[in-house]
């Protein structure tokens, strides 16, 4: 923050890199400052070149491992910094500041206090501070990983990341779902259970400044288009409004279209905020049950859907990924609003499935099909039309990095990842113009085409 106290905002000049857009208000001026790029999730690279290979460039790769990562976000040119965290019921997260070629780690930051496992998030603020949600704490630190200040959140149980809002307030929820070793937390000790507590914090102080009861648990990761942030909840989509004058959060009464009326359904994960709708898939259910990979685990007993609600009048939108049962995600659509373009997938069936649609929106066209074991977040290259998701091959036991056509599915290039593991996290744009970071809970690797 400035002497006043309010958050510098980047002007037309403000780019560091020279050819990445401004990011949006609240976040650093960096190509991928946040999860999926920003709150509204659309998981597009920042940047006007993609990974090359349409060029005729050959994938390559370099990774270490790096135990519970999460994550990377970008800040200043050169900087890249890595999430990661502990296990258990009483866990650590802590920040690396990792080499954005080599990866091995220039800084790290003191352990932070946690809590109750579940992957969390980090961001480049626009006050120029790195901000960590993990577990039932938040941290704010320095870009040299000192910390600057830590708050307790109110329920003892995982606050699954975050969103910025355009003032640079940050909102975080409790995790609504069941963890690995069956732990429910969507049944509290201290709640009945069948609630969520949104909670918006001061950037700087974290001091909590508001705090609403949601009616109905949520286990996706926010998503926010400006002072509106949406919930995915167990049946319905949820809006709550944040007042950054009277510094209060306020439920919309009105808004609560339900997408699961299906028998067998199960709850829906991220949703991408585009084209006037939020984009997720269901089937959620079960994700607690990974060891490794998400294939063939699947018991949702629904064909996995790719769910479209329209944030004007609530129209619920679905279409089968594949139509086959027990399928299973744990992550977001990828959302090409430039060539109307969406794509989803069931990591379980190993299906991935794309289709064209309309503005205004009239229905899902088949546009592709094909069979590939994809668990991450995808990451879109919007400038050049590819799509970053992965493949495990559960034969050789590694993960594999694949760069595909989004409006007709060809691959144009593949490569082995240094995980061993199915990636269910996050991708990101690297610093040079043809690389970008996987990461898994067993390490970071970078790709890059020559």
């Amino acid at each position: 923050m400035d002497a006043t106290g309010d958050l510098p905002q980047p002007g037309p000049d403000d780019d560091p890199t020279g050819r990445a857009p401004i990011a949006e208000p609240g976040l650093w001026p960096s190509p991928w400052p946040a999860e999926d790029g920003g709150p509204r999730r659309l998981a597009a690279a920042r940047r006007p070149t993609g990974v090359g290979l349409r060029e005729g460039g050959t994938l390559r790769s370099h990774g270490r491992l790096a135990i519970a990562s999460t994550m990377v976000v970008l800040r200043d040119p050169g900087e890249v910094y890595l999430l990661c965290h502990s296990a258990g019921d009483d866990a650590i997260s802590w920040v690396e500041q990792v080499h954005p070629e080599s990866l091995e780690t220039v800084r790290r930051s003191p352990d932070l206090p946690g809590g109750p496992t579940w992957p969390g998030g980090i961001v480049a603020h626009a006050d120029g501070s790195l901000y960590v949600v993990f577990g039932a704490h938040a941290h704010r630190l320095s870009p040299e990983l000192a910390v600057l200040a830590s708050t307790r959140l109110p329920r003892w149980r995982p606050y699954n990341s975050f969103v910025v809002l355009p003032d640079g307030s940050l909102a975080t929820k409790d995790f609504g779902g069941r963890r690995p070793g069956g732990a429910d937390d969507g049944q509290p000790t201290d709640g009945d259970g069948l609630d969520t507590d949104l909670v918006v914090l001061a950037p700087g102080s974290l001091q909590i400044v508001a705090r609403v009861t949601v009616p109905e648990p949520s286990v996706a990761r926010l998503s926010a288009d400006g002072d509106t942030v949406y919930l995915v909840c167990d049946r319905s989509v949820r809006r709550v409004r944040w007042s950054s004058t009277a510094r209060s959060l306020e439920l919309d009464p009105d808004f609560a279209p339900v997408y699961r009326t299906l028998p067998g359904q199960t709850h829906g994960w991220d949703a991408v905020v585009a084209d006037g709708a939020a984009w997720f898939l269901d089937d959620g259910a079960g994700s607690e049950r990974y060891a490794g990979s998400f294939r063939g685990i699947g018991t949702n007993e629904a064909p996995l859907h790719l769910v479209r609600v329209d944030l004007g009048n609530g129209a619920v939108s679905m279409v089968e990924v594949c139509g086959e049962p027990n399928g299973l995600i744990a992550n977001p659509p990828a959302i090409d609003p430039g060539r109307r373009v969406v794509i989803g997938y069931d990591s379980s069936n190993a299906r991935i499935t794309a289709w064209r649609y309309d503005a205004p929106f009239t229905a899902f066209r088949p546009l592709w099909h094909r069979r590939i074991n994809q668990a991450m977040h995808p990451l879109l290259f919007a400038a050049t039309g590819e799509l970053l998701v992965n493949d495990h091959d559960g034969e050789r036991g590694i993960d594999q990095a694949v760069v595909l056509d989004v409006e007709t599915g060809d691959e144009l290039g593949r490569v082995d990842t240094a995980s061993p593991l199915q990636s269910v996290l996050f991708a990101a744009p690297g610093w040079s113009t043809t690389d970008a970071y996987v990461v898994s809970f067993a390490g970071i690797t970078r790709i890059w085409s020559e």
